[in-house]
């Protein structure tokens, strides 16, 4: 049973990403080197600072990068929020009565500045801050709290290649995921690679998505964590007792806030343990194109992080996920033959 969490704080209870690139690239900026675009900076950065300032920065020394960066990002740190689901689960170890410490390298006045925002500080028993290496910190925290480490859960947030490496017990989209696999299972944590076989008898996700065009002949693009940060299309589960075209309907309007018409369907895919998902799965993929209803006015939620309205061609050269690729060009071919 888990007794303990252990947080990362950058990523995990709070996206500072727009700020962390923005400081990275005042100091990288200061040192003469070209600045990195956000998606640039998202496949490279990594921890520790001192491995990405040596790959692009290795003439400088770390005490001027680090007095550029955190000068800098004084002035961005604004930009922080709290992540969706973040308070929830918080709140949720206060009521189990789970013991909660931070492990992170946030800098302890930025940490001050943040977590007096957040209001996050109260819900964490023991944070420990300016941490540069974690693996050697966090045997040191397990055996100064005695904390049991089967009964303790680290909860940190990295690209979908490097989770996949590690492997880790379990991968999940977002907090709000990880409290309800709590909750399911009686604080006990149910590792897809402990329950072998079993898993394999799970019946395949019945899922659907479509390509949205406006008035110009547009199609929309999402780009979501759980497919890596690729871009896609919106969509998802099919409810019991329900229409593929009405969980079509209900899934755009969570996911866009669009209204949809002239529904079509297009094909549909099998998607199995595919490695762009955030964690292993069998969907059974089916695809429509639609027409978005009045103005384009998208309004995404918690599920996507960015959208572009493109042209189909044009879309191609994006990085895609697998079945969208599939299906856009698919559609292109109809619409040529």
């Amino acid at each position: 049973m888990i007794r303990n969490v252990i947080f990362d704080w950058s990523g995990t209870l709070v996206d500072d990403l727009p700020a962390v690139w923005r400081a990275s690239n005042y100091a990288f900026k200061q040192a003469g080197v070209a600045e990195l675009t956000l998606d640039q900076f998202r496949a490279e950065f990594c921890l520790p600072f001192k491995h990405f300032y040596q790959r692009y920065v290795p003439h400088v020394s770390l005490p001027q990068l680090e007095e550029w960066f955190h000068s800098h990002f004084k002035e961005v740190q604004h930009l922080a929020r709290e992540l969706p689901h973040a308070r929830e689960f918080l709140r949720f170890c206060r009521e189990r009565g789970l013991r909660t410490f931070l492990l992170s390298t946030i800098h302890r006045d930025h940490f001050a500045v943040q977590s007096a925002a957040t209001g996050f500080d109260r819900f964490l028993d023991h944070p420990y801050i300016e941490v540069w290496d974690k693996r050697t910190k966090i045997l040191e925290l397990l055996q100064k709290h005695g904390l049991n480490p089967d009964e303790t859960l680290f909860v940190g947030y990295n690209r979908l290649d490097q989770l996949l490496a590690s492997r880790p017990d379990l991968i999940v989209e977002h907090l709000g995921e990880l409290r309800a696999v709590l909750e399911r299972n009686h604080l006990e944590l149910v590792s897809p690679r402990i329950k072998g076989d079993a898993q394999r008898d799970e019946p395949p996700v019945v899922t659907v998505g479509a390509l949205i065009f406006d008035a110009a002949g547009k199609a929309l693009m999402v780009r979501t964590q759980k497919w890596s940060h690729l871009w896609g299309i919106p969509g998802g589960k099919i409810k019991a007792g329900e229409s593929s075209c009405e969980a079509l309907r209900r899934e755009i309007k969570e996911e866009t806030d669009l209204d949809i018409d002239e529904i079509t369907f297009v094909l549909v895919q099998d998607c199995i343990h595919s490695k762009e998902f955030y964690r292993d799965a069998h969907f059974v993929l089916l695809n429509y194109t639609c027409r978005c209803v009045g103005q384009p006015r998208v309004r995404l939620n918690d599920e996507a992080q960015e959208f572009r309205w493109i042209a189909m061609d044009r879309a191609l050269t994006m990085e895609l996920n697998q079945p969208t690729r599939i299906l856009i060009e698919t559609v292109l071919r109809q619409k040529a033959g």
